[in-house]
């Protein structure tokens, strides 16, 4: 019971931000009336349609919750160095679409071949507008996956899960610019906001600060408590 315990509070932090990252993006995606600006580099038009792509952009809602949860279950600094690192980037994609409305003319008009894939990324364009795009989640979640694998201490001893990671991780975000999802401008944002988080949670460890300066007011409110008392 004290590790369901443990669990359920390391938990529920993330639960409660997930809900609230749906209804602000949500609410992003039905906006109308907006003056977006429009995302593009010259390298986007050299970049061809390869629908088979679309199953590892499919593959990454499977991947980065498998990471939080087994951290969840296996690692408790890990996972909390993991859940910081995500929430604090989609907090600054949720800003950015929110302050800085975007969109991309990217899509195709017409799919050069009817096959499974050309028409599973027909739904998922009648789902998801082309609109909030940088820095791609895709990609900045993928790459939080992938550094809180190399960083467990179990998971980065393993090669063939490193290297399953490596591959999954950068088959997603190929599969981003691939089929026609993201600019390469959105991809490299990603990786620009990845490397600050990547210093701040793993080279300066702010997620161990934070929680020394929180047991050490905790003390200090016992303390202060018990001489009152």
């Amino acid at each position: 019971m004290k590790k369901l315990d443990v669990l359920y509070r390391r938990a529920f932090p993330m639960a409660v931000y997930g809900i609230f990252y749906l209804l602000w993006f949500g609410i992003l995606e039905e906006r109308e009336k907006v003056g977006y600006l429009w995302i593009h580099m010259n390298l986007d038009d050299y970049i061809p349609f390869c629908e088979v792509f679309v199953v590892p952009y499919l593959l990454w809602f499977l991947y980065v919750p498998a990471v939080l949860l087994y951290l969840l279950v296996k690692d408790g600094d890990g996972y909390w160095k993991n859940a910081v690192f995500l929430t604090t980037g989609m907090t600054v994609f949720l800003l950015i679409s929110t302050f800085i409305p975007n969109m991309h003319h990217l899509r195709l008009h017409t799919f050069p071949r009817d096959n499974v894939f050309t028409r599973i990324i027909g739904m998922l364009w009648r789902v998801d507008t082309p609109t909030n795009l940088f820095p791609s989640i895709h990609v900045f979640n993928s790459l939080a996956a992938h550094f809180a694998v190399l960083n467990n201490e179990k998971l980065g001893a393993n090669k063939w899960v490193r290297r399953g990671s490596l591959t999954l991780c950068v088959s997603i975000i190929l599969s981003t610019v691939l089929i026609k999802q993201h600019s390469v401008f959105d991809v490299l944002t990603a990786f620009l906001l990845s490397a600050t988080m990547y210093v701040l949670v793993y080279h300066f460890d702010i997620v161990a600060a934070w929680q020394y300066r929180y047991r050490y007011l905790s003390e200090k409110r016992a303390r202060k408590r018990a001489k009152l008392g």
